[in-house]
């Protein structure tokens, strides 16, 4: 499925790119929340974090890594939150895997985090059953 980022991947739409290797991209978001605001985007073309390769998983992983320092020392941050949805009700608007790491100095910053806890149940065999489906 074509989205604006494999458009972007393409050189179909410019970008400012930070960051490039073999199979991963990084570019300024064009819509903000914060100064240093940055899409990483895998370039294997899938819409969640599960279906990724492995190797494209492990180029994420390193990339990530590497721009969030050089956001923080070119910015000037403080601190900065990493941001990944998967599918329409957990907020993805672009089906196309993608991380935002998101610069911040304020708690005022464009992102806006309301969490609602609830107690954990049945954590044991949940626990067992994942990690055998790992």
């Amino acid at each position: 499925m074509q989205t604006i980022f494999s458009k972007i991947i393409e050189g179909d739409i410019p970008c400012h790119k930070v960051y490039e290797d073999e199979h991963v991209l990084a570019f300024l978001d064009v819509s903000p929340l914060s100064n240093g605001h940055t899409l990483v985007i895998p370039k294997q073309c899938v819409a969640s974090l599960h279906e990724l390769s492995d190797d494209s998983a492990a180029a994420l992983g390193i990339a990530l890594v590497k721009i969030s320092k050089a956001i923080l020392k070119v910015t000037g941050a403080t601190a900065y939150n990493v941001l990944q949805n998967n599918g329409k009700i957990a907020h993805q608007a672009v089906f196309h895997v993608h991380f935002h790491i998101i610069p911040t100095n304020t708690m005022d910053d464009g992102l806006v985090m309301d969490w609602s806890p609830k107690e954990l149940s049945g954590g044991e065999k949940l626990a067992k059953e994942i990690q055998e489906a790992i």
